[in-house]
């Protein structure tokens, strides 16, 4: 079995919709990271030297690479990445290799067997 890593830099606001987005979508689980920080093309905006910038969250998913496209697009759906600027961004990575997922394997094969 062959496994994509899809990792989303959300606003955290959105981040439980993202994630039940995901679940629907196939994923069997997340981690989230709470308080990242960025910046994307402008500048953040400041008031009296404090930052003006939402708080953002990265969340990483673990997912089969057959459900990984359809699980990208979803998250970009509800996350509205494509349709409004600052929302989020998300991307997905090949994963060579994985340990400690035993547990969801079955699941997962059973998703991907209907899938195909």
């Amino acid at each position: 079995m062959h496994f994509k890593m899809i990792v989303v830099f959300v606003e955290d606001d959105k981040t439980d919709v993202v994630m039940d987005a995901a679940r629907e979508a196939g994923a069997t689980g997340a981690t989230v990271i709470n308080n990242a920080r960025g910046e994307g093309l402008n500048k953040s905006k400041t008031f009296l030297g404090l930052s003006l910038e939402t708080q953002r969250d990265v969340v990483v998913f673990l997912v089969e690479e057959h459900l990984s496209r359809h699980i990208l697009e979803e998250i970009s759906r509800v996350g509205e990445f494509d349709t409004t600027p600052g929302t989020g961004i998300a991307f997905q990575l090949d994963v060579e290799d994985a340990v400690g997922i035993a547990h969801q394997v079955e699941k997962i094969t059973h998703d991907v067997e209907e899938l195909l």
